[in-house]
């Protein structure tokens, strides 16, 4: 297993330690011209869950991995923040801007893995 697939892996893990929901990655290291590799997209039912998610993936990839983001957007309102890990981007989004926003369907032929929840 690749850099880019453990911190993938332990992403995912951190967004189900906080019970993310409808997790997806979304694979567009074919795409010409990607910013990155990997897209992860999540869901939380407030954005004090939002920020919990966030806050989760930030202290298990920087403990397992010793990684942090390059950049970490939209915590202030918690609506929506995104991290930029360089190879993966990963989208936390209350569910009415995830709707609005529907990046899953922005790249044509993108591979959609979705991630069962943890009930």
């Amino acid at each position: 297993m690749n850099q880019t697939e453990l911190l993938l892996n332990k992403i995912v893990e951190g967004l189900q330690e906080k019970k993310g929901k409808d997790i997806a990655t979304v694979n567009i290291s074919h795409v010409d011209g990607a910013i990155c590799q990997y897209i992860v997209i999540c869901t939380g039912n407030t954005p004090t869950q939002v920020s919990a998610l966030s806050d989760s993936v930030w202290e298990m990839v920087r403990k397992d991995l010793n990684e942090k983001p390059i950049a970490i957007d939209g915590e202030r309102a918690s609506e929506w923040i995104g991290l930029d890990y360089g190879t993966i981007i990963v989208h936390l989004f209350t569910p009415e801007l995830r709707t609005y926003y529907d990046i899953e369907n922005l790249w044509a032929g993108a591979k959609i893995n979705l991630i069962p929840d943890l009930d």
